[in-house]
């Protein structure tokens, strides 16, 4: 067992990378998978039909529910909301959840509300207390409620305005969708 967990967390499941640090508080059930060097803070609960990748960053107030799929190096800022039903009836359950994908190196800001079936590209940043309705490319930042498109973003991280350009004035061009420097 190469993996930290606070014995105040209840962990069902084995599945567990090493390197992985589970905090204060937390619950999680038996057939989630966790990856390598992930950081799950305090206070989060994650259900079974949850895959998070390595190097994922949880912050406290997180619930993780059926059908989430997390990619490698992924951000979730705190209390971030996910659903995975989107017509919810008190003990009435679809045969299936949504499917809700968060893909490599996306960033979600804190108090950000996810609605189910909606993929969050690579590389995409999703601004504090934004409403995601629909999918989201990567390479792109969004926020409001409802989130709209408002720039691209690099694998940096640098914040492009809508014509590819950074506040110092250098500029770049889509290449597979990708911002790259010209």
């Amino acid at each position: 067992m190469n993996y930290k967990i606070q014995p105040t967390s209840e962990v069902q499941t084995g599945n567990i990378g090493e390197g992985t640090t589970i905090w204060q508080y937390c619950v999680i059930l038996k057939a989630a998978e966790i990856g390598k060097n992930c950081n799950i803070n305090f206070n989060v609960f994650i259900e079974n039909d949850v895959i998070i990748g390595d190097n994922v960053t949880i912050k406290s107030g997180v619930q993780l529910w059926d059908g989430l799929r997390i990619g490698n190096n992924v951000f979730i800022g705190p209390n971030a909301t996910f659903t995975n039903d989107l017509v919810p009836r008190s003990k009435v359950y679809p045969e299936s959840f949504e499917k809700t994908i968060i893909e490599e190196g996306a960033s979600i800001g804190a108090n950000a509300t996810i609605l189910a079936g909606n993929v969050i590209g690579k590389y995409a940043l999703i601004g504090a207390g934004s409403v995601v309705t629909k999918a989201v490319p990567p390479f792109t930042v969004w926020y409001g409620n409802p989130a709209i498109n408002k720039s691209y973003i690099t694998r940096l991280g640098i914040v492009l305005n809508n014509d590819l350009t950074e506040r110092s004035g250098r500029v770049y061009k889509l290449i597979d969708g990708e911002p790259v420097l010209v």
